[in-house]
């Protein structure tokens, strides 16, 4: 319900105004008239009201001047910036999963989010991506709508999503809570060319009895280790190996010998499962 969808189909069906297009108003103004065309159609379509030319117009008018200062080419800049030697960082703003070819399709977002898109998002090149860092929780969550075959609709989900804070950070929604799927976050590693893992949240998970980690799932009856399509997937149970849990803290422990060596092992047992190793991991 945020315009994302239909910002990104403006895009596709290429109509949608870009920022350099702010810089030249008579042209901006012929965009805009093949927009609204379609939108106003579809509006009057729906018996709602249509949008005013001039007053869209005027707007653009108003942002212009306060966006074209932070426009530029940005291949060039990054290009020349990788040149002088400089670091650059690209931060994800979306789960792997929510890929819109790779993710768990319809429940995804409206672009491209492994990693690949970086290098297709700001122009530079594949092989500039030197270093990929994947970021997931200790545990598994969700939000919205879609298949989550390790969701916990008892105390312990109720425990994680209050421990952990677990509301969408852009639409406040409550997140759905789950187990860490192995093999999700397996997948996601691969369609991702992830180099090696940060774990989140480690300590919502102090106090446990047990922790259960998703090894496979159980479709009709057959053990599987991959995740199917999406009609499938619904239908999956999640298959378990029960770990200890850990009775002490780990909030703000800052090397990996100083947590107890239930959290250790649970860690070495995510590095196994998911194929990668663990360079980072958060305890607060």
């Amino acid at each position: 319900g945020r315009g994302i969808g239909p910002a990104y189909e403006d895009k596709v069906a290429r109509r949608a105004i870009r920022v350099c297009d702010l810089a030249d108003q008579d042209y901006l103004g012929a965009k805009v008239d093949e927009l609204l065309v379609h939108h106003n159609a579809l509006l009057r379509g729906f018996g709602q009201k249509e949008i005013n030319r001039e007053e869209l117009m005027n707007l653009l008018a108003e942002l212009a001047p306060r966006l074209l200062p932070f426009a530029a080419t940005v291949w060039q800049e990054l290009d020349k910036a990788r040149g002088d030697g400089k670091r650059i960082l690209f931060e994800g703003a979306q789960g792997v999963m929510l890929d819109v070819d790779h993710g768990t399709y319809p429940f995804v977002t409206s672009s491209n989010t492994v990693s690949g898109a970086a290098a297709a998002g700001t122009g530079l090149g594949p092989n500039s991506l030197e270093y990929v860092l994947g970021i997931t929780k200790a545990y598994t969550t969700r939000v919205g709508s879609g298949p989550f075959p390790t969701e916990l609709f008892d105390q312990t989900g109720d425990a994680l999503a209050s421990n952990g804070k677990e509301f969408g950070s852009t639409t406040g929604r409550p997140r759905r809570c789950g187990w860490f799927d192995a093999v999700m976050v397996q997948r996601a590693c691969l369609i991702s060319g992830v180099s090696s893992l940060c774990i989140t949240k480690l300590d919502v998970l102090d106090g446990l009895d047990e922790i259960k980690i998703c090894t496979g799932y159980k479709l009709e009856g057959t053990h599987i280790d991959t995740v199917p399509d999406m009609a499938k997937l619904a239908t999956c149970c999640p298959i378990y190996e029960v770990l200890p849990g850990w009775q002490t803290g780990t909030r703000g422990i800052k090397t990996f010998d100083a947590l107890p060596q239930a959290a250790r092992d649970y860690i070495d047992r995510l590095e196994s499962l998911t194929g990668c190793s663990i360079d980072l991991i958060s305890t607060g």
